[in-house]
């Protein structure tokens, strides 16, 4: 006898539940603020409006489908399977910090304050979204958007991937020393790191960093499977060069950084650095497009 489909429901704690998590109660919470001249009220009225929504997907659920709910915290940790429906409720970013973790389940994004978040990626209400989550459930997806994701690949195996974008270098985002092997060629580099990103990331870090330099690499749009890397505040030196800062990737390429760092390097991906790879002198990491993607569900 097969399984019922499974729906996943993914969110993140408002920022009211972190702020209850740190003094303990409401009216310390309030007392706290007030004495900083602030208000809780519209942090109540946010989390009240994202608990709606996250109530009316959950209610929508068929009840002879089976239903797992994590928070962005517990991703790491998740076993998801296979044919899973993973609905996220959140920001744009809360659906990059899932995609990592997934091997091609269907992906619907809801939106819960859509007059604050641009709903790129979670771009359902949550009335639309529970309509789509049973679409993705039985496999009748009338329009889905893949989207690519960069991989970072250690000499040792281990391997990490990202939707918008993938940084190596120091976890402090001091000084990092490194050796980089690109087509162009390769050169020892003392840098702020590395980052090599997507078409979906190319509107958000990497595009801060394209606009400080003359002449970077064009960015990929959404949908393409192309990335582009740069480096970040290369320093010139009678050891260390400038002369290889961004470039290009296209799928079957990569590019390569060996760790001439003692202690400290990280590999991470999407802005989640507790989730890393070591990046300690010595080791090597290959940077390209994965052979997964985000299967962004559109209706």
């Amino acid at each position: 006898m097969a399984l019922a489909p499974r729906v996943v429901l993914v969110t993140r704690k408002t920022p009211w539940r972190l702020l209850l998590e740190q003094h303990g109660t409401e009216a310390q919470a309030r007392w706290i603020l007030g004495q900083r001249g602030q208000s809780v009220d519209e942090l109540l009225a946010l989390h009240a409006q994202t608990e709606a929504a996250v109530h009316r997907v959950s209610a929508s659920i068929p009840l002879a489908w089976r239903r797992a709910t994590l928070d962005r915290a517990e991703l790491d940790r998740f076993p998801f399977e296979p044919e899973d429906v993973v609905v996220v409720v959140g920001q744009d970013g809360l659906v990059a910090n899932v995609a990592k973790y997934l091997e091609g389940q269907p992906v619907v994004g809801v939106n819960p304050l859509p007059e604050r978040f641009p709903g790129v990626l979670v771009r359902h209400v949550a009335d639309v979204g529970a309509h789509l989550m049973v679409l993705a459930g039985e496999r009748a997806l009338r329009e889905v958007e893949d989207r690519a994701l960069v991989e970072a690949r250690l000499d040792d195996g281990q391997v990490l991937r990202g939707l918008n974008e993938v940084f190596v270098g120091h976890r402090s985002h001091q000084s990092a020393r490194y050796v980089l092997h690109a087509k162009g060629g390769s050169e020892h580099h003392s840098s702020s790191g590395v980052l090599v990103a997507t078409g979906t990331g190319s509107t958000g870090w990497a595009k801060s960093l394209a606009r400080q330099r003359l002449g970077a690499p064009q960015l990929p749009d959404a949908c393409e499977d192309w990335l582009a890397w740069l480096v970040r505040e290369a320093w010139p030196s009678p050891f260390t060069g400038c002369a290889h800062t961004d470039g290009t990737l296209e799928p079957g390429e990569s590019l390569r950084l060996t760790s001439e760092l003692e202690s400290g390097g990280v590999v991470f991906a999407d802005g989640i650095e507790a989730d890393h790879l070591p990046f300690d002198h010595g080791r090597t990491v290959s940077i390209g497009v994965a052979d997964q993607r985000l299967r962004l569900v559109l209706g």
